[in-house]
């Protein structure tokens, strides 16, 4: 029986291409993989007959923009309406995190930290030396580690979902506030009664879909069940631990008003937690996934908010 999630993959990625994105595969070091979407224009066809090295990869001709996307979806599909909207202007790269979408290593190491790391360390392979950030949720904490790490290569931030960093008491607190035991339990889901939780919390208004579709999500796009797993656990710090850096950047809050994963009391204590160079903007019928549920408004708000940097430059 054909699969509805994976028989609209060929689609996706057809409109992706027509957008200006093509599929990469990028061997970081012995071990690591990581697949990205990258601006077409920065691949350059030898004459090579190696199928793996018949191609050149160049630097961006406009200022590139790294979208991370969350843990519920791969990169493409997270950020599949803003393609469109962002890549006459910007070069955009879309990458999935180790573990999401093909990506892969052998490493035991499940912290964001590492993966900022394999993030930057990709980019500079693609010729990649300074972008805008835009991070999801999960791909959020992830952001803002390259932020803290890797402030050369930052032009500014935009979050949407996230938080600076999952405490002890952030993880029981919210867990307790949503009805869940664990993270994996939410975000893990093994029956459509579960997935169909994890979209309820996530959206602002739910629609119908069939079981079949759900099922089928869940086949598709909730692998490696293991080691995210290790991902959440490795998400999780101590609050004795926790230490808010200093940020030289301009960070965007761009939040759904009807969030309940991380609702918007959460978002605005970031906000006063992030001081001077933090901004916010609240979507209105929008829930966690409001770059999905209001893409219009959301693409508009991230252009408004890059715009605003080049013109203080």
């Amino acid at each position: 029986m054909v699969n509805l999630i994976e028989s609209q993959k060929p689609l996706l990625h057809g409109l992706m291409k027509l957008a200006g994105v093509v599929p990469y595969t990028l061997d970081i070091e012995p071990g690591t993989k990581m697949n990205f979407w990258i601006p077409k224009e920065t691949l350059k066809k030898t004459k090579k007959s190696d199928k793996n090295s018949n191609v050149e990869l160049k630097k961006p001709t406009k200022p590139a923009i790294l979208f991370i996307h969350g843990f519920a979806a791969e990169g493409i599909m997270t950020w599949q309406f803003q393609v469109g909207s962002l890549a006459k202007k910007y070069s955009v790269y879309i990458p999935d995190l180790l573990f999401f979408g093909g990506s892969y290593s052998d490493k035991p190491d499940r912290s964001p930290a590492f993966q900022a790391h394999c993030l930057v360390k990709s980019l500079r392979l693609l010729g990649v030396d300074d972008f805008f950030l835009v991070g999801f949720s999960y791909g959020g904490m992830v952001a803002f580690k390259i932020v803290e790490e890797y402030p050369e290569m930052v032009r500014a931030m935009v979050v949407s979902g996230s938080i600076l960093a999952m405490t002890d008491t952030i993880s029981e607190s919210n867990l307790n506030r949503i009805g869940f035991k664990s993270s994996a339990d939410l975000l893990l889901p093994t029956s459509v009664k579960g997935l169909k939780t994890l979209f309820a919390l996530a959206v602002h208004k739910p629609m119908w879909f069939p079981n079949r579709l759900f099922k089928d999500y869940l086949k598709v796009m909730i692998t490696n069940r293991n080691e995210r797993a290790e991902l959440l656990e490795g998400l999780v710090i101590s609050n004795k631990d926790v230490t808010i850096p200093r940020f030289q950047k301009k960070i965007h809050v761009l939040w759904g008003e009807s969030d309940q994963i991380f609702n918007l009391e959460m978002a605005k204590n970031m906000k006063e937690q992030l001081g001077e160079n933090a901004t916010m903007d609240i979507i209105k019928k929008a829930g966690h996934l409001a770059h999905l549920e209001r893409p219009c408004v959301y693409n508009r708000r991230l252009k408004k908010f890059l715009t605003s940097v080049f013109s203080e430059n």
